[in-house]
Parts: C-alpha cells; structure tokens; sequence
C-alpha cells in the first residue's frame, strides 16, 4: 500500500491573514524593509469602487512613505488644509489652519479603491512579498517552533510570525482565544460622494448635530472622462455642479439613517443640501449611498504565542474624529520597526518579547483614542441644553487659545 504523502509548507519570514488596506500596507511596509511576505486574501483580490474615501493623516503618509507607497497615493488624494468644528446652529465654531504648525496638511482624503489600487500596483514591484487570492483559512495552530495556516483547499504556509489583519470578525483573534469588549452606538453612518458647483478650497467641515457628526471631507476633481454626460454639458456651460467633489459622512440614529438609504434621490439630495448649506453651491450626488453600522470594538490583547494583531482585528472606533484607520497606520509602523530591528540582529521574528514591545507601544495610545472618540460621540450628540452651553463654551475658548489649538492640530496629523 502506498504511504500517503505529508503536504510540504509553504515557508516565509511573515504571514499576514487579511488582503485588505491593513493587510496590504503592512506587507508594503514589510517588503520594501527585505523581509519575506506572503499575504493570504479570502477574497478575489480585485478592487471595486464602493464610494468610501479614506482620511490618512500626515503620519500615515511617513509610514506609506517608507513603504515607497505615497507616491502612487498622493497623485489621486486631495490634502486637507484647514478644518471647521461646527456645533449644531451656534454662532460659535472653531477653526484649524495646517500652516500653523508646519508645512504639512492635516492629512490626505482618498477613494477607498484608489488606495487599494495604489497598494496592490507596489506589491507587484516586491519580489519577496506574495499576495495568495481565494485563501479561506481552515485553521490556524502557533507553538514555539512556528507559525502555521491551513486553508480550505488544503495548502499549508509556515512563518516565524502570523499578522492578523482580517478586520472586526477577525479568525486569528478567534483563533488566539482573545476577547474583546465594545458596544454600538445605536447609530449609523451614511456615506456619499457629492459633486458641487463651488470649489472646497481644501477644507474639512465637521458639523455636531444631535443624531451624530456631518462631515463634508474635500476629493480630488473628478476628471471630465468620468462625468456623467448629463454633469460634462452642465459643466461646459459653466453653472450646476461641475467636477469639484466632496465625501460626505452623515450619521445618524439607525432608524433615521435606514429611512435616508430608502428615500429617493431627488428628496435625499434636496436634504442633503440643507445640511451642506450653500458654501459649496449647488450639489448633485455621485454615484451611490452606503451604510455601516457603528460600534466600538477593543481587543483585550494584541498578541498571543506568534501572532500579532493590527487594524480593525485589534480595535474598531467611531469615525467622529476621522482616525479609524490612522490608528491600524500607527499599528503597522510600530510592528514593522520592531520586525526590522529583530531581523538586522538575527533575532526570532516571533519572539513573545518583540511582541510584548509591539502591545505595550500601541495598545495605551490606541487606548486612549478609544476613549476619546466615545466621548466625543457621546458629548457631542447630546441635545441637552446644559450639555450644549458647555460644549459651545469649550469650542470658544479653544478658538482663542492658539497653544491649545495647535495641540489638537498635531494630534489630528499624529505629529
């Protein structure tokens, strides 16, 4: 009878679970640094356009930077360079202004697919990164010795390190056995994308009205190419909305925010108009509406023997302050010093100190933006008059104390 024969592994220095923006950028990062990546996608690995923008803070953009990334990215991101805070109706708001602390913008805005794009484009330039499509993991096992993925259709992959970047219903979390604590926000966030017949001017405005924030974040302008035909002939006639383009996030309480995915465009735009007000001219809407669920979600640990978390797998929080996927930025920079550092000593790349260095350095910050963007949330969706006397008077005082002002400005560019 003919033994059977042991399936060979499949071996690299990092294995990342997640093909994802976390994923993808971390294997970029990885790469351009001469380790050995292998990133296992579930998924087909093909970019769709879904009309979700990303705002990359002027931190981000160093680690993308050194990944040899931002370059592909800047070309189709459109900088930030100032921000309104604005409270409901009140006269009162508070204004940022980047070249108060340096020549950098406050961050980057852009498209969701064009970052992916931009991502998948440098790791076909990394020979020694391998980004593996349809791979729906079977199991995982970590010991000592190595770190191993099974997938459904039997392929193994070996590596000193598993990197678990496969988002808020993450395997590898489940598989480590490590909880996490959280709760929603009984709140939803609609996104659009918008065309507008004023310029934006490179400002972002956040409005706090009582079902949630109402921000209006600034896009690149569309190329006349993509214009519906109806938008080119308003656009050569010079009125109506033209190219220039903002990205819309409107929460609001579920209900509201179900009944808004259901309205028609003409009534849903007409609404939308009263809320961007007329700064930006006539609006039209672009392309569809989208709609998630919002919830906080924070992984106890971050690592357990040889597996690591980063991204939305280790902590998922309100997009109030625009820094959701900054922080999983923060987490990929961290790891990849550390791996880097490990890896010009000679040192085991899963090593539970190298690890415990990576959670010690990122979970007090991320923490802390946890906690922070939870009470923002819930001070600023507060319609309580008292509430609301004592938010205004906050907004004021910081409009007049330049020290404090730019604090926050350097927090928002995670400088």
């Amino acid at each position: 009878m003919a033994k059977m024969r042991r399936k060979t592994a499949a071996r690299t220095d990092i294995l990342i679970v997640g093909g994802g923006h976390a994923g993808l950028s971390l294997a970029a990062c990885l790469g351009a640094a001469g380790l050995d990546v292998v990133c296992l996608e579930r998924g087909d690995g093909k970019i769709r356009q879904d009309g979700r923008t990303l705002a990359l803070s002027s931190r981000s953009m160093k680690i993308l930077q050194a990944a040899g990334v931002d370059a592909l990215i800047r070309k189709n991101a459109c900088p930030i360079l100032d921000i309104r805070v604005a409270d409901q109706g009140s006269p009162l708001y508070l204004d940022f202004h980047s070249e108060e602390v340096g020549k950098e913008p406050f961050g980057w805005i852009v498209e969701n697919d064009l970052f992916g794009e931009a991502l998948l484009k440098r790791i076909r330039q990394l020979k020694n990164v391998k980004l593996v499509t349809g791979a729906a993991i079977a199991s995982l096992s970590c010991n000592s010795e190595c770190a191993r993925a099974t997938l459904e259709d039997g392929r193994i992959f070996e590596a000193m390190l598993i990197a678990g970047a496969d988002g808020r219903r993450s395997v590898c979390r489940e598989s480590a056995g490590i909880e996490v604590y959280g709760w929603d926000y009984g709140q939803t966030a609609l996104v659009c994308t918008i065309a507008h017949e004023k310029p934006h001017h490179h400002v972002a405005v956040e409005h706090f009205l009582p079902g949630g924030p109402f921000a209006t974040l600034p896009m690149t302008d569309m190329p006349q190419s993509r214009l519906r035909p109806r938008q080119r002939a308003q656009s050569s006639r010079g009125h109506r909305p033209s190219g220039h383009r903002s990205s819309i996030v409107w929460t609001e309480k579920t209900a509201a925010a179900d009944a808004l995915m259901k309205m028609g465009e003409k009534e849903f735009v007409d609404l939308l108009q009263e809320k961007v007000e007329s700064y930006l001219g006539k609006i039209e809407l672009i392309g569809s509406r989208f709609s998630h669920p919002l919830n906080l979600q924070h992984a106890k640990h971050y690592v357990a023997e040889r597996m690591v978390l980063i991204g939305d797998a280790a902590h998922g929080i309100h997009p109030i302050a625009g820094q959701g996927f900054n922080l999983g930025m923060g987490d990929i920079g961290a790891l990849t010093e550390e791996l880097l550092r490990a890896s010009r000593l000679g040192l085991d790349l899963g090593h539970p100190g190298l690890l415990k260095r990576y959670e010690k350095r990122r979970k007090f910050d991320n923490g802390n933006m946890v906690l922070a963007t939870d009470l923002l949330d819930r001070l600023f969706s507060n319609a309580m008059p008292p509430v609301q006397a004592v938010r205004r008077l906050g907004l004021g005082m910081v409009q007049q104390m330049p020290a404090l002002r730019r604090f926050f400005m350097r927090t928002a560019m995670g400088v």
